[in-house]
């Protein structure tokens, strides 16, 4: 996993993973990623979906999988959906660095 994250490396931004778990649910999950793959990333709990829904990512009472990139003000400035955005990292990569350089 972490050398994947390398692929953001050349990108002035900051990573997190949101999800509807509650914080202790997502220290499990942030514990076994780090015990795997000797790192993982913060993780924002949105039990009521309220980020979720601004990005463009809430599916009833759930989250899509996706990703996305936010400004410093809180503006979504670009979101997908992707089941498979992980095991297809690389084109997430560049898709993300598509949309962070029509940012500069």
């Amino acid at each position: 996993m972490h050398e994947n994250l390398n692929m953001f490396e050349d990108m002035d931004i900051e990573m997190y993973i949101i999800s509807k778990d509650k914080p202790e649910e997502q220290l499990q999950l942030y514990n076994a990623l780090q015990d795997r793959y000797g790192y993982s990333l913060p993780f924002v709990s949105d039990p009521n979906l309220k980020l979720i829904d601004a990005m463009g990512m809430k599916n009833d009472e759930v989250a899509h999988r996706g990703y996305g990139i936010m400004d410093q003000e809180g503006n979504i400035l670009f979101n997908t959906i992707n089941d498979h955005w992980g095991e297809q990292v690389e084109a997430t990569a560049e898709k993300v660095k598509e949309e962070y350089e029509k940012l500069k």
